[in-house]
C-alpha cells in the first residue's frame, strides 16, 4: 500500500462533517476577547440540541453555580464568556463525527478518552493559574486528528490499529508505518482547516513532544492530562498503553505528589459529570 501524504489527508477534510457556522466562529477566534455576546446567544439558539447540551453543561456540578441558567446570556453572565465558549465547542464537536466503519477502533473509548484528558488539562490549569478554558479545549481536541485519519481512511486506520496491538507498539508508530502519516500532522491539518487559533494548533501539534522549541506551555498541561488519563485507564481501553511522559514536562508543572493525587481525584470527578452529557 502506498504511504499517504499530507496532501491526502488535507484533500479528504472537505469531506469530513462539517461544524455549525457559530462553532467555527468560536474556534478561530478563540484568542479574541471582543465577540458580541447577544449576536453569539441568538446564533447558537438556533441550534435547539446545541443549546440544551450547552446549558446541561453550564448546569453541572462541574460549574458549581449556585443560580440555575435557563439561556446562554444568563450561562455567559455567570460563567464568562470564554467558559460559555468551551462548553458550546465541547457540545458541538462530541456530536459532530458519526460513529463510522473502521475496525478496531472504539469511538467511545475515544471520546471517554478526549473528555477526561480535558477534564484533566483544566484541573492542572487551575492549579498553574494557567487558563482553564484554554486547556479544557486543547484537551478536548488534542487527538482530533485520529478521527481525520478513521473517518476518511478507515480500512487502512484498521491496520494500524492492528498493527499497534500485534507489536505492542505506540499508535504513532504503527500509524505512520501503515499510513504513512499520523493522528499528529492529520490533527494541524483539521486545526489549519477549522481555522483553530495559532493556541490551539501548537497544544495539538505538541501534546506528544512539549519539550520541542515554541511548543508552548498549553502543550506541557495536555501532555501531562494525557498520561494521567491513560494512567487512571478513564477510557476502560483494555489495550490501554501509558505514553513516555516527558520529565521535562512533569517538572515544569512543579506539582508535588499530594496536588497529583487530589488532580486524579477531581479528574475522575468532572470525568463523570461531563461525559454523562456530552455522550448522554
Amino acid at each position: 500500500m502506498t504511504a499517504l501524504l499530507i496532501d491526502d489527508v488535507v484533500r479528504n477534510l472537505h469531506d469530513l462533517p462539517s461544524l455549525p457556522a457559530v462553532v467555527m466562529e468560536l474556534l478561530s477566534s478563540i484568542d479574541a476577547q471582543d465577540v458580541d455576546i447577544s449576536v453569539l446567544a441568538k446564533k447558537v439558539s438556533h441550534d435547539q440540541a446545541l443549546m440544551a447540551k450547552t446549558l446541561r453543561l453550564a448546569n453541572s456540578p462541574v460549574y458549581g453555580l449556585q443560580v440555575k441558567v435557563t439561556t446562554l446570556s444568563q450561562a455567559i453572565t455567570f460563567l464568562g464568556f470564554q467558559a460559555t465558549r468551551n462548553l458550546i465547542i465541547a457540545a458541538a464537536v462530541t456530536g459532530c463525527f458519526a460513529e463510522g466503519k473502521c475496525g478496531g477502533f472504539d469511538y467511545k473509548a475515544f471520546w471517554r478518552h478526549s473528555i477526561a484528558t480535558a477534564a484533566c488539562a483544566r484541573v492542572l490549569a487551575r492549579r498553574m493559574k494557567f487558563n482553564q478554558d484554554y486547556a479544557f479545549t486543547a484537551g478536548l481536541l488534542h487527538d482530533i486528528g485520529r478521527l481525520v485519519l478513521v473517518t476518511s481512511f478507515p480500512a487502512q486506520y484498521a491496520q494500524a490499529i492492528a498493527l499497534r496491538k500485534e507489536r505492542d507498539c505506540e499508535l504513532l508508530e504503527a500509524e505512520r508505518e501503515v499510513l504513512g502519516v499520523d493522528h499528529i500532522a492529520a490533527g494541524v491539518a483539521l486545526a489549519g482547516h477549522w481555522n483553530f487559533s495559532d493556541t490551539m494548533r501548537l497544544a495539538i501539534a505538541h501534546h506528544h513532544d512539549p519539550e520541542a522549541p515554541g511548543a508552548g506551555f498549553l502543550a506541557t498541561i495536555v501532555h501531562v492530562a494525557n498520561a494521567i488519563v491513560h494512567a487512571l485507564d478513564i477510557a476502560g481501553d483494555e489495550d490501554e498503553l501509558v505514553p513516555a511522559v516527558s520529565s521535562v514536562a512533569w517538572t515544569a508543572l512543579g506539582l508535588n505528589e499530594e496536588s497529583y493525587l487530589h488532580a486524579f481525584r477531581e479528574t475522575e470527578l468532572q470525568f463523570e459529570e461531563i461525559s454523562s452529557i456530552l455522550m448522554g
